[in-house]
């Protein structure tokens, strides 16, 4: 089993996300005392350092405080309107 992610169950406890090497099939296990917590915010972060799109797409004129919110993701449509 290989740790790819980790996600937060709704009660708010971390679980990390596990898929087995030879069938592929994905395990969720609670977090542990034990576990190193530089690997956990590492799996964290992943999806936002390595996002499986370009940057580029972002737009930067949404913000928390704009009635938008959370817009800022622009597709081919938005940004030929925009033209």
């Amino acid at each position: 089993m290989e740790a790819i992610a980790v996600w937060v169950r709704p009660g708010g406890d971390w679980a990390i996300i596990h898929r087995c090497r030879t069938c592929g099939e994905l395990l969720s296990n609670r977090i542990a005392g034990d576990d190193n917590e530089l690997a956990l915010v590492a799996l964290a972060v992943r999806a936002i350092s390595q996002p499986p799109f370009p940057l580029e797409r972002l737009s930067l004129a949404a913000g928390p405080a704009d009635e938008t919110w959370p817009a800022g993701l622009l597709d081919s449509r938005s940004e030929a309107a925009d033209r």
